[in-house]
């Protein structure tokens, strides 16, 4: 934990802070995942294409990443939370002058750079304020914070567009869309200024920072690494299917997906607990294992409420998974190495993000609408069966108390 010192609120005011921040700067998030692909149709992009967009996203967290999560052990997180949001506000004006593949991609790559500013810092001021047997449950309670913008975000979003459709030309539309978010982003900017201070362990004079990079960090990334790649293949190959297939317009999936939606919510923080309590490993495996059994059954799908379903037991592995894996590199992290951490682990991630989908869309285009969704099946297995061979618990000590 960090020192309170006089001027300095004290923790759970800090993390409050954090988690307004986050809720306010993640509205306009949701609802790219329905629309990204929707629009960049509508601009002639292929499908491959459409993955090239998904990937643009990874871009800057793959290569700043490794380097990032240094800087922000030597000089603190704060100036790179504050930058992060600053990137997701020029990535608003970027989306709402999109007009063509090429700006899409620019304002993708400007997200990217925001995205691995700002979450990475998020990330690390989290295991500097949670105690050991609270870390599952603060990071659940950041997501649900993420997801509880990204769900209002989504709704207010699908409201303008079913009002204003056909009275407005599409690309007037998607330009007024993102302009009204740059009003939630500043609020979440305002939130990360005012609230969230510096929370960088002093370390004291003479005292190296330590080696962040264990064995069991590089087992974890090389996990992280294809799990990432494989479930951004198939996100944006979902959205073409189900259109392809069901020939839902925008709404309806997004209506299919708030069930989904809500349990991102709301779940997170109670399967943090849970991994607190039980440990890491149970909870990343079973999230790994739903996970693969869904996209087993994604290609079969032929009603909405199938898809509902689907949807639902996906956000309930991924809900699993999360907060567990991220208190995982908590656990294993020195205090003063908490960043160079989870620049690694992030890379990891964002590496496979890269790669994820544009494989995914090359394998759609060339064989057939089925073949990510099954390949993905078989990844994630691998992955839950890596996490039990290969990762070593490091349990909570129960004594502490969260904040």
């Amino acid at each position: 934990m960090i020192p309170n010192h006089g001027h300095q609120p004290p923790s759970p005011a800090i993390f409050r802070s954090l988690w307004m921040s986050s809720f306010w700067i993640s509205f306009p998030f949701g609802i790219l995942a329905f629309v990204l692909p929707v629009y960049g149709r509508q601009l002639g992009a292929t499908a491959f294409q459409i993955g090239m967009l998904y990937s643009a996203l990874s871009l800057f967290p793959v290569l700043i990443r490794p380097f990032l999560g240094r800087a922000l052990d030597r000089w603190g997180r704060r100036p790179f939370l504050l930058a992060g949001l600053a990137g997701y506000l020029v990535a608003m004006i970027l989306f709402a002058a999109a007009d063509s593949i090429g700006l899409l991609t620019l304002a993708r790559l400007v997200q990217g750079l925001g995205q691995a500013l700002l979450w990475i810092s998020a990330y690390t001021i989290v295991a500097d304020l949670a105690t050991i047997s609270g870390r599952g449950l603060r990071f659940g309670s950041i997501d649900e914070a993420a997801s509880r913008g990204a769900l209002i975000g989504t709704t207010l979003g699908f409201a303008a567009l079913l009002i204003l459709e056909g009275r407005i030309q599409t690309d007037r539309l998607w330009s007024l869309l993102f302009l009204a978010y740059l009003v939630p982003s500043l609020i979440g900017f305002a939130f990360g200024w005012k609230g969230v201070p510096e929370t960088r362990p002093n370390k004291p004079a003479g005292v190296h920072l330590e080696r962040p990079l264990s064995g069991q960090l590089l087992a974890l990334m090389g996990i992280v690494l294809v799990t990432g790649a494989s479930y951004s293949m198939v996100w944006p190959m979902l959205m073409l299917l189900l259109q392809d297939v069901l020939g839902a317009n925008v709404g309806l999936l997004a209506i299919a997906y708030l069930p989904a939606a809500i349990l991102n919510s709301v779940a997170p923080s109670h399967l943090g607990r849970l991994a607190d309590r039980f440990g890491r490993k149970p909870l990343m495996i079973a999230g790994l294992m739903i996970a693969a059994a869904a996209s087993l059954a994604f290609p079969h799908l032929r009603s909405l409420s199938g898809l509902a379903a689907l949807w639902t037991l996906e956000s309930f592995a991924t809900a699993s998974a999360t907060p567990a894996e991220r208190a995982f590199v908590a656990d294993i992290a020195g205090e003063d190495a908490r960043g160079t951490s989870y620049g690694l682990y992030t890379f990891a991630y964002f590496l496979g993000a890269v790669v994820g989908p544009l494989a995914g869309g090359w394998l759609y285009d060339n064989y057939g609408r089925a073949s990510p969704f099954y390949l993905n099946a078989i990844v994630l297995s691998m992955g839950a069966a890596m996490v039990l061979l290969f990762l070593r618990e490091t349990r909570p000590k129960k004594a502490e108390q969260t904040l």
